[in-house]
């Protein structure tokens, strides 16, 4: 599957079930470890794991292969490891405590697109 569709796939599978903040941040300049990484947030720890497991059946039903997913025990943060693309699915107060937007995202030519239903381009770097 090539990333634009992957992105979409993510995005849609966090926006099922009422996803907040959804931001994709284009790393290829960073990183040669993956192309690019979606933050969300859940309200609770039982939305962050929901969140983060229906992106991980959506990306299986379509063929993808999740390598990894960790954090599911606690629910504050979890990641899915796609490959291509690492999700990062927060509750509120830990991504503003941790910020990645910024790690990623606010210095160097890395790429921030808010996401909506359809995804968008805006750049902020």
């Amino acid at each position: 599957m090539k990333l634009p569709q992957l992105e979409k796939l993510v995005v849609d599978a966090l926006e099922d079930i009422k996803g907040r903040d959804i931001e994709v941040i284009n790393t290829t300049r960073l990183t040669s470890l993956f192309d690019c990484i979606v933050v969300a947030c859940g309200d609770s720890n039982r939305q962050v794991r929901s969140l983060a497991r229906n992106v991980q059946d959506k990306a299986r039903e379509a063929g993808v292969h999740v390598l990894s997913c960790e954090g599911e025990e606690t629910g504050d943060w979890v990641l899915v490891d796609l490959g291509d693309i690492v999700v990062h699915v927060m509750q509120p107060a830990v991504r503003s405590y941790y910020r990645l937007e910024e790690l990623w995202g606010g210095k160097g030519p890395a790429r921030v697109r808010r996401a909506t239903t359809a995804v968008q381009t805006t750049d902020e770097g």
